[in-house]
């Protein structure tokens, strides 16, 4: 199947510099766009093909899975689009998707075209880590080397986070309440329109400017939930053709 899936346009005003945060209006913390179908079509290919590469859930944080897992279900009634009942959800795009409560995240993967982490701050830790993750479309970063770690690692070898941008983001974290969603979105020059692009820190990154072909933005919403008091790090990707593009 093709892999470039593409939209017509960035739905959003991106705030320039770190961490661009803004509380989310109204809630409104998942969004369903006119890639849906498309989007998932990928989605469920990669974690048919490829579970152990876009799938992390440590011990002990099944109960935050299941946790989202219910509150994204909750979610998606409200959209008239989806069929939600007991044992499956229908989706827009006609695909029944069994709710397995062992794989949570698997389930919400299948569901919601955002990718979905889990971050938790164990007893006596100063920052959050990452315990648990669906992650389809990773944009030059890998599950595999970031899954348990803390914050700051995360986000190596991104030159920006420094430490006093993980200190800001890490009050993020520990500030934000059940209810009260926040976001921020990013902006990223690639040289392909590939949704999945894992790669390893440790591998040279080429740098793109804005006469790319291709422009990439996630919209990233951080959520608490209220019984574990994990928090949820959602990842929509948007992808468009770049009109400014060299080759153009």
């Amino acid at each position: 199947m093709s892999t470039e899936i593409l939209h017509s346009a960035i739905p959003y005003d991106i705030r320039k510099g770190l961490p661009g945060i803004q509380p989310v209006p109204e809630n409104d913390w998942l969004w369903v766009d006119e890639c849906y179908g498309a989007q998932m079509a990928y989605r469920d290919q990669l974690i048919a093909e490829r579970l152990g590469d876009v799938h992390y859930l440590e011990d002990g944080v099944l109960e935050a899975g299941r946790e989202f897992l219910l509150t994204l279900l909750s979610k998606l009634k409200s959209f008239q689009d989806f069929v939600v009942s007991d044992a499956h959800v229908i989706r827009p795009d006609g695909v029944q998707v069994p709710i397995d409560w062992d794989q949570p995240l698997v389930t919400a993967g299948r569901l919601g075209q955002a990718d979905y982490c889990i971050l938790q701050k164990p007893d006596g830790a100063s920052e959050h880590c990452l315990t648990g993750a669906i992650l389809c479309f990773p944009s030059s970063w890998t599950l595999s080397e970031k899954a348990g770690r803390p914050l700051m690692a995360i986000h190596v070898p991104i030159p920006e986070y420094d430490e006093n941008i993980g200190k800001r983001v890490q009050r993020l974290f520990d500030g934000v309440q059940p209810g009260r969603p926040i976001w921020r979105a990013n902006e990223l020059w690639h040289g392909y329109a590939n949704l999945h692009q894992p790669k390893s820190e440790k591998d040279p990154r080429r740098s793109y400017g804005p006469d790319a072909p291709f422009f990439r933005s996630e919209r990233q919403v951080i959520m608490r939930l209220p019984e574990t008091r994990a928090v949820v790090f959602s990842i929509h990707t948007f992808v468009t053709r770049n009109p400014n593009a060299a080759s153009a």
